[in-house]
């Protein structure tokens, strides 16, 4: 009961500890960790960037007051970076991201050790005592060595991505304009039905409506095709665009273990991504014509004319596929990339 007690309590005062610390490496202008803090008169500190952001239109020798204590000071002769860099506040800055880092890097089983290899047949960074216990015979590489394999692969399935960025997002377009095209050619056949329905009886007015009925349903269904290929271009491009963003962030800002804990899973999604040919589904409207009827044979049973629609097969792999892929793609982008979440 009293060791349960004293852990406890060594927790809580760790907890304080890192709150402390956290408040006192924090900058009140930025409200992020100092960068190159920076200290005045009133020994307030605050981040050069910040500083110059502030004061830095301010003349030399020229009043200025404290952004939290409003105390006046002067600025120095050689401007703001003539104030007095805060060591004190750099070391504790310096010493939380080690305590970051060595946390982030540490092994999952041997907590007191730093991962340092990687293992191919595992597909997961080890530490020595892992590499001694389990990963003996595997095949085994050094993290920066593997992270710069990763990186290139990575790389190039990205501009793979991007090239099929380019290709659906032209493609789009063109369906748009077509789809456009469409409804403008549909409206202009409508007009000339009207047109040649007007100068007739009556009597013809049922045969006016069914063809009307027949086009609003042609276009009605070419429309929702459409549409259908749209938005399965608009999944894949989500698709695509989330797999470069955070393909991008990985090989901009992530570490070496960042690289090699996604890999493999970013390498398999590129591959299924890819293994995808979205542009191979196209928009293809069907051909509209009326051929108005020669209104002076009142006598024959077809008085206006005639509607002829004609019809491509969409091209490709099967549009309800694409779109059930895409949508589920969309929905578990997150899961399937863990890492993801905390970029």
């Amino acid at each position: 009961m009293r060791s349960n007690k004293v852990e406890k309590q060594t927790k809580s005062m760790a907890t304080r500890t890192a709150s402390i610390t956290t408040h006192l490496t924090t900058c009140a202008i930025c409200l992020d960790t100092f960068d190159n803090p920076m200290s005045l008169p009133c020994l307030h500190a605050f981040c050069l960037q910040c500083l110059e952001d502030t004061f830095g239109h301010k003349l030399p020798r020229a009043k200025a007051s404290c952004p939290t204590c409003r105390k006046e000071f002067r600025v120095p002769c050689d401007g703001i970076r003539g104030l007095q860099h805060h060591f004190i506040l750099q070391q504790l800055v310096d010493h939380k991201q080690e305590g970051a880092e060595l946390r982030e890097n540490s092994c999952n089983k041997h907590k007191d050790e730093q991962v340092k290899l990687y293992c191919h047949d595992c597909e997961e960074n080890i530490c020595v005592l892992c590499f001694a216990f389990k990963h003996m015979n595997h095949n085994i590489g050094e993290i920066s060595e593997v992270a710069d394999k990763f990186r290139l692969t990575i790389d190039d399935d990205d501009k793979r991505i991007l090239s099929v960025i380019t290709s659906i997002s032209q493609q789009w377009e063109l369906t748009k304009y077509d789809a456009d095209e469409f409804r403008s050619a549909v409206e202009d056949e409508k007009k000339k039905v009207l047109a040649t329905g007007n100068a007739i009886q009556r009597s013809v007015d049922s045969q006016v409506y069914e063809m009307l009925t027949q086009l609003e349903s042609v276009m009605s269904e070419s429309v929702k095709q459409s549409e259908s290929v749209q938005e399965t271009y608009q999944l894949a491009l989500v698709s695509l665009d989330s797999f470069h963003t955070y393909s991008r962030e990985l090989l901009d800002k992530g570490r070496p273990s960042d690289i090699t804990r996604a890999g493999c899973e970013l390498y398999d999604r590129a591959t299924e991504l890819l293994d995808i040919d979205v542009t191979a589904v196209e928009y293809r409207p069907p051909h509209v014509t009326f051929t108005p009827a020669d209104v002076t044979q009142v006598k024959r049973l077809n008085l206006i004319g005639e509607l002829t629609v004609t019809t491509e097969e969409q091209p490709g792999m099967s549009q309800l596929f694409l779109l059930h892929f895409y949508r589920r793609s969309f929905l578990c982008s997150i899961c399937l990339f863990p890492t993801f979440c905390r970029l």
